[in-house]
């Protein structure tokens, strides 16, 4: 039985979306049945016109197959079946289709007055001369409502259809406006934030690159010499990145310019004599958003080997196969002196990994990230590239 349904409900859906594409024409083959239909009820063998008028009458009915493209025409055309045939919703049905298609146009008013014409006058002349003042104010007022109504059925229609029209235009309106303020939602949120992020880390980390400097200056020691350096130098480059995302926030687009596969190069090389860079790249260059965030996952990795296993052996491998572009980042497992050296450790805010992994997702990318053997950690990361 649930078949049974399922199949009645697919065949009605199919019947429908039939219908929709070729309902002009569904609708030219019903007005002609039913003018023909009525034609049909008219029919009056014993009229003594009876030839002219089944001619005049067929014409009418066959007429409104171009009902659709040559309204005005059409209408003219139906309009003698009308007062010499017996085809009398033939031209009611052009002329509301008339002004559906035309509006209130001079066109409009020609053929109402040639349908209130057919309606009013009777032929021969004789039989319309032959009639009291009382039977001509009777056919007067049903003209009126002959000629009245099939223009007040396609002035509805276009009503209707000009109010579809600007209720779509209201809905995209107000669609825009939604955008608009959200859009200024978040640009105040993100000047917000960039406040924050000036009066707070950046105000930190300059502190840190003059107390960096200090120590470079004073100390006699050679070895701490070379770590203030280090730290000195990596808080400039922080200060500089930072100062970028505070622009691309004030300015609540991306702004900031993205990394690129220099920058990325440049930052594996200029991290540590242990890292080890492997390429495999083929001529590619990735595009700017996955060279971001191949960078911020190869600088994040490099941090967390800095923060947990010290100078420990590393290797980034940078590879294009399969669409994608792959982010490898393994170290091996720091030896003794190194976990003594990083004993205090630096603080995490674990979230990092986290943020790779939402960066991958957003690219339509993986991400994966856990322990090699005992010690070791690995980062793989892998990104969709366009085709050539």
């Amino acid at each position: 039985m649930p078949d049974d349904r399922t199949s009645a409900a697919w065949s009605a859906r199919r019947v429908l979306a039939w219908s929709g594409r070729h309902r002009g024409a569904l609708s030219d083959v019903l007005a002609v049945l039913i003018a023909a239909l009525d034609v049909a009820t008219n029919f009056d063998p014993s009229a003594p016109t009876y030839q002219l008028s089944l001619a005049l009458s067929t014409v009418a009915v066959l007429a409104l197959v171009f009902r659709r493209h040559l309204p005005f025409v059409t209408t003219l055309v139906t309009i003698p079946g009308f007062l010499l045939g017996w085809s009398e919703l033939g031209p009611m049905i052009a002329l509301g289709t008339l002004a559906w298609k035309r509006g209130r146009d001079w066109r409009t008013i020609v053929a109402a007055i040639g349908v209130w014409s057919s309606r009013f006058f009777i032929w021969p002349v004789n039989n319309f001369l032959a009639e009291g003042w009382r039977l001509h104010v009777s056919d007067a007022i049903y003209a009126c409502f002959v000629v009245a109504m099939p223009i007040a059925i396609g002035l509805l229609i276009t009503t209707r259809r000009d109010l579809s029209h600007r209720i779509g235009e209201l809905a995209a309106s107000r669609e825009r406006e939604a955008r608009l303020q959200a859009i200024a939602v978040r640009a105040d949120e993100r000047a917000k934030i960039a406040r924050e992020m000036h009066d707070v880390v950046s105000h930190q980390v300059s502190l840190i690159a003059i107390q960096a400097g200090a120590l470079q200056v004073t100390t006699g020691d050679e070895r701490a010499k070379e770590t203030a350096a280090v730290i000195r130098s990596l808080s400039t480059r922080t200060l500089d990145e930072l100062r970028d995302l505070i622009g691309g926030l004030r300015t609540a687009t991306d702004g900031a310019e993205e990394p690129d596969l220099d920058t990325l190069l440049d930052l594996i090389r200029e991290s540590s004599a242990s890292v080890q860079l492997d390429l495999e790249l083929g001529g590619r260059r990735p595009p700017p958003p996955v060279a971001s965030a191949a960078y911020r996952t190869v600088q994040e990795s490099l941090t967390n080997v800095r923060k947990h296993a010290a100078d420990a052996p590393t290797t980034v491998r940078l590879s294009v196969h399969s669409g994608a572009l792959h982010v490898q980042v393994s170290n091996a497992a720091p030896t003794k002196v190194e976990m003594q050296a990083n004993g205090v450790g630096l603080p995490s805010g674990g979230h990092g990994l986290v943020g790779l992994r939402e960066r991958a997702a957003l690219l339509g990318g993986t991400f994966e990230a856990g322990r090699t053997g005992p010690g070791g950690f690995e980062v793989h990361a892998s990104f969709p590239l366009p085709p050539d």
